[in-house]
């Protein structure tokens, strides 16, 4: 500024009064924006960023539902749930797997097994923040060494989980079945919302056909959880619904002795209750522990079960197909006598075989000098063959496989019993089919005694004998009794699909029946000593499975033919005869004859429920030494 000019206060006092009206404005919009920032975020995204807040410290738990019990028909429990401790890990949760791994090892007994499973478990497809499970069924002082270092294990909590249990598991496994870990190819078939928090499901058995049932209602509850995910408190519960508790016609009494009488020999007893169907026994022997299977066998344990030469996993009441032998013949009686292949008074020569024609095969009876003159109620009381292949051949195959058809045979006729094979009725287009042969008249015969190519399961056996004991009224049977609570168990047992037999003359039901009760009751019945002394008729008919074929003139010498190779003893029968209560099926796995091992069986099982368990006799059995009887 030049020397003597005067500085213009004025103007400098309005660039400066400009300048902080712009400073001002500026801190003014600033303000404001911020403001309204604030108004965006505090009210009107108040509900949005109060949810994201909510899910860093509120979590959403599935709760499952406890699985429904299961009781036999005196209400004694055969499946429960109780409380395991477990240690589980959440990948997500889980900042380095190993590490936490490594961790776990040094602090609980983990074994390779364990930590294999954990692994397979983990590659396998899961919901997200599924707990996949490490070890079972911790102790006290396991868990108290994982509190000390839980802070040191992000993702790891030990878990209190409701375990099935049998506990009474060796008699029931085969009956039950069991539950298991949800695999793989379950996981895309189930419904995810349902089973979220569920890692087990029925597997076999009642446990498989009524998951539905017993499986329950999810839950669900919201907790609060710290930044390392650990639950703090619940907010919210909405409980889950248990699964339906269900009572099953099956009678542990019986089951037990059941196995008591096979006493170890491979074998097994199918019991039916004629007028409602309901299975009062299926044992097959031998059982295995089925609380094993429930959070995982291990491998020593599972190869001793698959490896067994006794194959104890595998169902025989259900799933074993024999040859039925000559406990087919009542049924066959049935179907010759309305389809008027022979009649009462036909009485048929039996010089212990048969043949087709003069130069043919000789079809030999089991009792080598034959049985003379027998008409139909001696043919059955005596189990003559001979008479049986020539009322097979004058029936021919299509009517034979018409009637047993309808006596259940070559279908699962049960409405819940899960796993139940069709066994094998031959007829000639099944021939055709498989063996690419036309069915001969030897194929006859030999169906003519339950033998050939038919199979037939235990269950089907106790089946067509209790369809019998009820002159032709068809009840299929079922486990379900009950449901607990108000529901009908009809609404959820499979509808019944088959028609009564009905016979030309129903008075011919009379007459099978009463042939027998001469097995068990007559002069010369094959089983008349399983029937002696007994306070009420029952009727039966023995059988003896061939397990090998002989030729025409081979002898056959059960001390000689190794013990696998062996007949099969069979039996079934129902008593008493006017009412019936009880119907049964037995087999015993190269057991000889029917007569003298299965059918003493049998008759301990009619004490049992007709003596013992009723509390209308004094219980007692039949002794051993009553137990030798004829071959057949």
């Amino acid at each position: 500024m030049p020397w003597g000019e005067f500085k213009d206060t004025a103007a400098e006092r309005r660039l400066f009064q400009r300048r902080a009206f712009v400073m001002l404005l500026f801190v003014f919009l600033l303000l404001a924006g911020l403001v309204a920032r604030m108004y965006q975020l505090q009210v009107v995204e108040h509900d949005i960023y109060t949810t994201l807040s909510d899910k860093n410290r509120v979590q959403v738990q599935s709760v499952p539902p406890p699985r429904g019990l299961v009781y036999d028909r005196n209400n004694v429990l055969l499946a429960e749930n109780r409380p395991v401790f477990s240690v589980t890990l959440v990948p997500e949760r889980v900042g380095s797997m190993e590490v936490a791994l490594e961790q776990l090892v040094r602090i609980l007994d983990v074994s390779e097994e364990d930590l294999d499973r954990f692994e397979r478990r983990l590659r396998e497809p899961r919901r997200p923040f599924q707990e996949i499970p490490l070890r079972y069924d911790l102790t006290e002082d396991e868990i108290a060494r994982l509190a000390v270092h839980r802070h040191e294990l992000p993702g790891v909590e030990v878990e209190a989980e409701l375990v099935r249990y049998y506990p009474h598991s060796e008699l029931t496994a085969h009956a039950l079945g069991f539950v298991g870990r949800i695999n793989r190819e379950e996981l895309q078939r189930i419904d995810p919302v349902n089973y979220a928090g569920t890692n087990y499901i029925g597997k076999s058995g009642v446990e498989r056909f009524y998951e539905g049932l017993l499986h329950g209602k999810v839950g669900y509850q919201h907790v609060e959880t710290n930044a390392r995910g650990r639950t703090l408190r619940v907010l919210e519960r909405e409980n889950p619904a248990p699964g339906e508790d269900l009572k099953l016609h099956l009678d542990l009494r019986l089951q037990e002795r059941a196995h008591e009488l096979l006493d170890g020999r491979r074998g097994a007893i199918v019991a039916i209750e004629p007028a409602t169907g309901g299975l009062l026994a299926v044992a097959s022997v031998p059982g295995f522990d089925a609380n094993k299977f429930v959070t995982g066998i291990s491998v020593p344990d599972y190869r001793e079960l698959s490896t067994s030469k006794d194959k104890p996993l595998f169902n025989r009441a259900l799933r074993g197909q024999y040859p039925p032998g000559s406990t087919l013949k009542p049924m066959l009686a049935i179907a010759a006598l309305d389809s008027g292949a022979v009649t009462r008074d036909l009485s048929i020569w039996d010089p212990g075989y048969f043949q087709l024609n003069s130069k043919g095969r000789r079809y030999r009876d089991w009792k080598r000098s034959g049985h003379g003159w027998v008409d139909l109620t001696h043919a059955m009381a005596q189990s003559c063959d001979v008479y049986f292949y020539e009322a097979a051949v004058e029936m021919g195959v299509d009517t034979m496989h018409s009637y047993l058809s309808r006596f259940g045979f070559g279908e699962d006729a049960t409405l819940d019993v899960s796993g139940a094979l069709s066994g094998l009725l031959p007829s000639r287009d099944w021939k055709r089919a498989v063996r690419n042969e036309p069915w001969y008249p030897g194929d006859s015969v030999n169906l003519g005694i339950g033998q050939g190519f038919m199979l037939a399961t235990p269950l089907q056996l106790a089946t067509a004998t209790s369809l019998i004991a009820n002159r032709g009224e068809w009840v299929e049977p079922r486990l379900l009794k009950g449901i607990q609570g108000d529901r009908l168990p009809d609404a959820f047992l499979p509808s019944e699909t088959h028609e009564p037999l009905a016979l030309k003359d129903p008075d011919d039901w009379e007459y099978i029946i009463d042939a027998m009760a001469e097995v068990m009751h007559g002069s010369r019945g094959t089983a008349r000593r399983s029937g002696r002394g007994a306070s009420y008729r029952m009727a039966g008919k023995t059988g003896t499975a061939q397990v090998f074929s002989l030729a025409e003139d081979e002898e056959y010498d059960a001390e000689e033919v190794k013990e696998r190779l062996r007949d099969h003893a069979m039996f079934v029968g129902f008593a008493p005869v006017d009412n019936p209560q009880i119907a049964v099926a037995v087999i015993v796995e190269n057991g000889g004859g029917g007569s003298s091992t299965a059918a003493p069986v049998a008759r301990a099982m009619f004490d049992a429920w007709l003596l013992e368990f009723s509390g209308t006799g004094d219980g007692s059995l039949i002794s051993k030494a009553d137990s030798k009887s004829e071959v057949h």
